[in-house]
């Protein structure tokens, strides 16, 4: 049976600049013909990321890194075991071609997402079978032709070992949140939680600072600027949703129950506390949400209540109206389709009923109640963390 943890967050963030497209403008997006500010899922993914190890939600052990510097890791590892630098990139080099992933200048092709597990165990198996690896120069080669001679610089059984080691290596993030690998698709790790980009619930408006700056050791009969230019930024009140396949979590932490139940309450403190970073150190908007359900459902489709805004919220008051708006929209779809499920929440305003919720004091209040919903749409009762 399918088990949904979904997640509704109304947050609004004083003027700031958290998430920027090409031009350093703020994110938007046209929603019900209105423009909205927009933070993408990326940001809000990586800041996730980024907080699960700041904070030490979970070991290091249980995390992965996203890097194109995989080589200079693995070398490293090897140097610590008593291998000699250059040596050390020259076999890493061949182990990663033989796995398909070619290295120029120190760097892969592309961003991998791989657990500290796999890491340790590619280092491990380099380190094992030190001698079978074998260099090659694969000089006027390019493309396909390289990546091919260097699959077949090494021994075909050392070259699956290699690959084998990519399992997900029961790394939370990648767990949740999936990867793609161009040259080893059957190594892509499906995500177990989608999470949609926070949008505006009222139309956005963009505005600029001007600013300027001054030269401290400037002669005192000069007037005038040294510097000076423009920052936008906006200020909304954003809906943030996301849900996670309980089973697919499962399935993706090879079934480690007591992990499954941490990366759970880690996801959950996440998707409270962590934030995009973009130009705070000029806005500062460390604006917590000002309304958080969670809703564990089984059997039952995923459902964003984005649309409660498809008419812009406006004039002053954007939470409590946007609040009302998204109880109106849990209240309808709850009488038209069914499959409630069982829901917390934790708010800062006044909330308009919301059908089958039960209130929550504070944030541990919260987390533990749905780590017990969670338990139960698992069948965990009585598992222990």
């Amino acid at each position: 049976m399918k088990s949904v943890l979904e997640v509704h967050i109304l947050q609004n963030f004083a003027p700031s600049n958290l998430n920027r497209d090409d031009t350093g403008s703020p994110k938007d997006a046209v929603f019900g013909g209105v423009r909205r500010a927009r933070i993408s899922s990326q940001s809000l993914k990586r800041s996730m990321r980024q907080y699960f190890r700041e904070q030490k939600l979970l070991e290091p052990e249980d995390l992965a890194v996203r890097t194109k510097r995989l080589s200079k890791e693995l070398t490293d590892r090897l140097v610590v075991l008593g291998h000699a630098e250059d040596e050390a990139t020259v076999k890493v080099i061949a182990a990663l071609g033989g796995m398909g992933l070619k290295v120029d200048e120190a760097k892969t092709q592309y961003l991998l997402f791989l657990g500290e597990r796999e890491i340790g165990k590619i280092a491990d198996l380099i380190h094992l079978r030190w001698d079978d690896l074998i260099v090659t120069s694969g000089e006027g080669k390019k493309g396909k032709d390289a990546k091919k001679d260097a699959k077949a610089a090494i021994p075909a059984d050392l070259g699956k070992q290699l690959r084998e080691t990519l399992d997900g290596g029961r790394a939370v993030d990648v767990a949740l949140f999936g990867r793609m690998l161009a040259d080893l698709p059957e190594r892509n790790a499906d995500a177990a939680a989608q999470v949609a980009h926070a949008l505006g619930t009222g139309k956005a408006e963009r505005e600029f600072d001007f600013y300027t700056a001054v030269d401290d050791l400037k002669p005192d009969d000069t007037a005038g600027a040294d510097m000076l230019g423009t920052v936008e930024f906006v200020s909304a009140t954003y809906y943030r949703y996301a849900n996670l396949d309980l089973e697919q979590l499962r399935a993706n932490l090879q079934n480690d129950t007591g992990l499954l139940l941490r990366g759970v309450e880690a996801f959950l403190r996440a998707c409270i506390y962590a934030a995009p970073t973009g130009k705070q150190n000029t806005f500062a908007a460390h604006n917590l949400p000002s309304f958080v359900g969670f809703t564990v459902r089984q059997n039952a489709s995923p459902r964003n209540l984005a649309n409660a805004f498809e008419a812009p919220v406006t004039g002053a008051g954007l939470i409590e109206k946007s609040l009302e708006k998204l109880a109106a929209e849990w209240a309808m779809q709850d009488q038209k389709f069914g499959q409630g499920g069982q829901t917390q929440f934790l708010a800062t305003v006044k909330v308009p009923t919301l059908t089958g919720a039960t209130e929550a004091a504070n944030v541990e209040a919260l987390i533990a109640s749905t780590l017990s919903d969670v338990r139960s749409a698992l069948g965990l009762a009585d598992a222990a963390d």
